[in-house]
This record gives structure tokens, sequence and C-alpha cells, in this order.
């Protein structure tokens, strides 16, 4: 990342981890978990329901020094933007997918499917492989597409940091999270869903696995999770994922904070036009 810029140590920033919907709304907000670091703990505050972009992006111009952690895909597959013909510059290409609209988007996206051969109908960035996640270019089950076509412009008009790929405010960082990666690494079995038939007794034990997980923090890198009151429960007894899946992230904003600058745990190298997700 261009910039010499070093953000002071570890002490007093807060903490976001961010689930993201393309759509958000009352029965279906943005989720934002908030937390800091102390003494090695990462502690969780609280949980935040955002149901509309006016309080995402009130999110993101609160005051730093914070470091968040947030579920959508930061960049679009380099190989899909010569092919399209779109420009190769991260802020010049988020603003022109802006100013194509969902429709122009998903039209051009259409067409680039249709335009590649069976099988690889979805190019794919560096960073999608090891993390095992969806291509920026799906539009459907799930929408990642619409995800970066709402998010990306925000986090470029916000003024915020881009790790790996943009310096901006040194004291307000955005960072590319993917809570199904950390999860995974804990139990390979599913623990959400949207869908009220699909939220199991089998699907709760599976989130208080994580939960139990997350608060021991044996792994690298990884501080334990400490959160009081009902919020452990919170977590569990979310049957969407979604207040995990904050939680989930603000973990990975956590390791990537104690990490530091100037790549906050992110490969050196990384492409600035995709971008990487944060323990891939």
């Amino acid at each position: 990342m261009p910039d010499s810029r070093q953000p002071p140590a570890t002490d007093g920033w807060t903490l976001l981890g961010v689930d993201f919907t393309s759509a958000p709304r009352r029965q279906k907000p943005i989720t934002a978990a908030i937390g800091r670091l102390a003494s090695g703990t990462l502690v969780l505050e609280h949980v935040e329901a955002l149901p509309d972009w006016p309080s995402f992006e009130a999110l993101l111009a609160r005051p730093g020094p914070w470091l968040g952690g947030f579920d959508f895909p930061f960049g679009l597959p380099r190989e899909a933007v010569a092919d399209l013909g779109w420009p190769q510059d991260w802020p010049a290409l988020v603003r022109h997918c802006a100013a194509l609209g969902r429709g122009g988007f998903r039209a051009a996206l259409d067409g680039h499917r249709r335009s590649r051969p069976a099988g690889r109908r979805y190019a794919h960035r560096a960073t999608d492989l090891p993390a095992r996640s969806h291509s920026p270019l799906k539009l459907v089950n799930p929408p990642v597409g619409l995800m970066f076509l709402e998010g990306a412009p925000r986090l470029l008009a916000a003024g915020v940091t881009v790790a790996g790929i943009l310096a901006a405010d040194p004291l307000r960082i955005a960072l590319e999270a993917y809570p199904g990666l950390l999860a995974r690494r804990i139990t390979t079995a599913p623990y959400k869903s949207d869908d009220r038939a699909k939220q199991t007794a089998a699907r709760r034990d599976s989130r208080a696995c994580i939960v139990q997980a997350l608060q021991a923090g044996h792994a690298p890198q990884r501080p334990p999770l400490a959160a009081t009151g009902a919020l452990p429960s919170q977590l569990v007894d979310d049957a969407s994922g979604d207040h995990l899946d904050a939680a989930l992230a603000l973990v990975q904003a956590a390791a990537a904070l104690r990490a530091g600058a100037p790549n906050f745990g992110l490969p050196a190298g990384v492409d600035t036009l995709e971008g990487w997700i944060a323990g891939a």
C-alpha cells in the first residue's frame, strides 16, 4: 500500500466486524459488531443493526482510530476488468461501476459470463481460491457482485484507507473479511440460514461450537473473544447467523490490527485492483 504513514499502537483503537447485505432493511439489516483489544483479549462490546444506507455511511464516517473487517468483496477479478475494458485503477473502476448502476452492472456481467466457456463462466480473484470464496462477479446465491457495487463506492466516498488497495485516512481502515473462512477452520458443519425450515437444532449447536472456539482463542494471531451479559447467547441464538458472522469479522479485524501496518496481515504485493481477504 503506497503510503508510509504509520497508525499508533492497538491501544485506543475501536474494532468493527460488519456482516453486509446489498439491500439493508429493518428485517435484514447490516450487522456491526463493535469491540476493542484489551490485554490480549478481544472484547465484544455490543452489536448494532444498520437498517439503511445512511446508517452504514454514518458508521464509516465515525472518527478513528478504528479498523473494520467488512464482509463484501472490495475488488473485481483483473481478468474480467480487462476483458470488459473497464478502468484498471481501483478508484476509477469503482466510480465506473457506480455510474453503471445496478442495471448496467448486471447487464455487463451477464454478457461477460455468456462470453466465457462452460465451466469457466466466472473469473476469480487470486484471493478467492485460498479463501474458497465466491467470484465477485456472481449476482445470485449470494449476490456478491451487488455487494461490491453497493459497498466499494461507499468505502471510496468515506475516504477510509482500504487495506491492500488504497491509502487514505490512516485512522479509519477497512479490511475485506470473510466470516465463512474463519468458521470453516472451526467446523465445516452448516451453522446458519435465512430459511426458517433450515434453522435447526444442529445448526444452533454449530454456532455454539464456533462461539466456544472463539472464546478459547487458541489459534495463532487470533485473540480470545470475551463477551459479557446476553451477547454470547445472542451470537448463538440468532439463527440467521448475522450476529455470529459480524463477530467472526470482528475477530479477523482484531488479528489484522495485531499484525499492524502497513499490510495488516495481508501478503506483500496484493493486486490493488482485486484486493485480498484477511486470513486467506
